[in-house]
């Protein structure tokens, strides 16, 4: 008899979004991304990061304070870096991410032909940012949707 413990794929490829996140060097906000193809194929997966060369020592990570001074003109998004390292076409696939996509993430996954979003957290619901991602996602037919699950963690072990 097969197990009925197992996991639905929606919380499968959340915990690689998630898993990815830890990737991240962020103080404050670990974000990480999946895109999944309608075969079920993980094609693409980022984490919220500095761009490739740049040492992230010599960047700050702070939220506040003068523009340059923080990690905001410096850091790429999850969705963005998934996108960049996806190693298929992404028409009409799921991008999975921790964290609902900004305005800039929202361009880039309408632009790539992504067609739907599941997400965690909507932590800024309501903002500028997100009654604009939501304007254009709905014109422009991109699917969005929080994920349902009962999950209230999902561990993993070294040991075993």
């Amino acid at each position: 008899m097969k197990r009925k413990d197992y996991i639905k794929w929606d919380e499968y490829f959340m915990g690689v979004a998630l898993l990815s996140g830890k990737r991240s060097k962020d103080p404050n906000t670990q974000v990480g991304a999946c895109i999944v193809n309608l075969d079920k194929r993980i094609i693409g997966v980022g984490y919220n990061g500095l761009p490739i060369g740049c040492n992230d020592d010599e960047f700050s990570w702070e939220r506040e304070g003068d523009f340059l001074n923080t990690k905001y003109p410096f850091v790429c998004h999850a969705e963005l870096n998934a996108i960049l390292n996806s190693t298929k076409n992404l028409k009409a696939c799921t991008i999975y991410v921790g964290l609902f996509p900004c305005h800039e993430c929202t361009k880039a996954i309408i632009q790539s032909g992504i067609k739907e979003i599941v997400y965690l957290s909507d932590k800024y619901i309501g903002t500028d940012s997100d009654i604009a991602s939501k304007k254009m996602l709905d014109m422009a037919g991109v699917k969005y949707r929080k994920l349902e699950t009962n999950l209230k963690k999902l561990e993993l072990s070294y040991i075993d």
